[in-house]
């Protein structure tokens, strides 16, 4: 039974007998001595896609769901789903796009390095490395010199994700970026 404070993004957990996936939180941490951090906590109704926002105190507890964690290799899409196979028993699973378009822009094919979420036998979502590595596609010339300053300019991935990346970084290299916060980590 995990304490809010320890819930991330992902984590699946068991709130009125229905099974919900965090999708983002919000620490809210008051000014006021004696007063408790509070966490906004948005999940998403894995069966219904509902979506349900709830404030929890660092100690309060949740209950954990039982899912199994699988390595799985993205294969190709079929339509609204999204095929993934098991990378130690060969078993493929499908997945609807909506349940894993917050992941959808990292993956591409043939991916390795994922883990899927499976309740019942189902897979409900997908756990993307922390960090991947993406050509810089379109950004503007580098300036020379300019890695002695902290300035940065805006840049689009090879996966169409736009980021703010160094001015000395030129169209053509490859970066290291941040799936969870989509911010450059270094060159590659």
């Amino acid at each position: 039974m995990p304490k809010a404070c320890d819930l991330k993004k992902g984590n699946v957990v068991e709130i009125n007998d229905d099974v919900y996936m965090v999708k983002h939180i919000d620490v809210k941490t008051p000014s006021a001595r004696g007063a408790v951090t509070l966490y906004k906590i948005r999940f998403n109704n894995i069966k219904t896609k509902q979506k349900v926002e709830d404030s929890y105190k660092g100690n309060d507890m949740l209950n954990e769901v039982d899912l199994l964690r699988r390595p799985v290799q993205y294969l190709y899409p079929d339509g609204a789903l999204h095929v993934f196979m098991d990378s130690q028993e060969y078993s493929q699973y499908m997945v609807e796009g909506d349940a894993i378009k917050d992941e959808l822009v990292w993956i591409t094919d043939g991916m390795e390095d994922l883990v899927a979420l499976i309740i019942d036998g189902n897979m409900v979502s997908i756990e993307i490395p922390l960090t991947l590595v993406f050509e810089i596609s379109e950004t503007t010339p580098g300036i020379k010199g300019a890695s002695a300053t902290a300035r940065t300019k805006p840049a689009i991935l090879s996966n169409g994700v736009d980021i703010q990346i160094p001015e000395y970084l030129e169209a053509g290299e490859m970066v290291k970026v941040n799936t969870e916060t989509k911010k450059f980590m270094s060159r590659a």
